[in-house]
């Protein structure tokens, strides 16, 4: 409605960090605000927030980010809540870093699935929500992380790396951990970076172990 003339909307985060994230299509935006319609798209009144996102925001950042709050708000009392939310934060993390893999969605999911059936309370109970919705809703962008490797949301503020010639050893550490093979160079010789090939993903100056690699 008024809001679309604004901006272009994305997504609808409803009920505060615990609650479902859905679609900006009209068949959610028509649905009613109460418990049974909401429940039918994996969402919830919970608090009676609505935040409304727009395409310039990472709908993985966003499940991590609301991940991370629920994981610290856990009390510890319960294993499902206290252990499994660390290790979907893990899995999370990893995933934004460009370093995550298919097998990573598939463990999310049955991480999920597995505390929201056995948490002790409404908090781990709902805690997975956001996940569960942005896989279900918005796997594509999942998909630019774990298999293109790179976000183009997340990716696209960041500068290309740079080898300093001075630095490099030419040991190609850097190379070999390249997952686009933008990186060319001989052994013992300053190596380069193509950046036409390059996806920003940070592999290379994370490994480099003689700060050779610096963000342009």
């Amino acid at each position: 409605s008024a809001a679309s003339d604004v901006y272009k909307r994305q997504a609808v985060q409803i009920g505060g960090p615990s609650g479902g994230a859905t679609t900006a299509s009209k068949e959610h935006l028509d649905l009613p605000l109460d418990f049974d319609s909401l429940k039918t798209i994996g969402a919830m009144i919970g608090s009676g927030g609505l935040v409304v996102m727009d395409e310039d925001t990472c709908m993985v950042e966003t499940a991590r980010f609301f991940m991370e709050f629920t994981q610290k708000e856990s009390c510890g009392k319960c294993v499902p809540c206290r252990e499994g939310t660390k290790r979907m934060l893990e899995i999370l993390d990893r995933i934004i870093d460009n370093k995550g893999t298919l097998e990573d969605l598939d463990l999310l999911e049955e991480l999920a699935d597995t505390i929201s059936k056995t948490a002790l309370c409404g908090l781990g109970q709902s805690a997975c929500k956001p996940v569960q919705s942005t896989l279900k809703y918005f796997r594509d962008e999942y998909l630019a992380h774990v298999v293109d490797h790179h976000c183009p949301i997340c990716n696209r503020e960041k500068p290309h790396p740079v080898v300093e010639a001075d630095k490099c050893k030419g040991c190609g550490k850097c190379m070999r951990q390249c997952p686009m093979e933008a990186i060319s160079g001989q052994i013992r010789m300053p190596h380069v970076i193509d950046t036409e090939k390059c996806i920003k993903c940070g592999a290379c100056w994370g490994c480099c172990p003689f700060g050779a690699i610096r963000e342009e």
